[in-house]
């Protein structure tokens, strides 16, 4: 798997884009970091953009009709 590593940083996890263009977080005991932890440390690098839930949909609010 061929990879590209943006920048080594002081934290105990490593960036690692994939030939797929998709990011992984590896923490420093050989582990991948998933979930909502993966999603904060891309966050706070800059790497993603975190797209927040609009609240109160319509299609949820609005009752079935009979």
């Amino acid at each position: 798997m061929a990879t590209k590593s943006p920048a080594k940083t002081k934290e105990n996890f490593k960036l690692v884009k994939k030939r797929n263009g998709r990011w992984s977080v590896k923490a420093t005991n050989g582990k991948y970091v998933n979930g909502d932890e993966k999603v904060k440390i891309l966050a706070a690098k800059g790497v993603i953009k975190v797209m927040k839930k609009k609240e109160g949909t319509p299609a949820a609010a609005a009752p079935a009709a009979e």
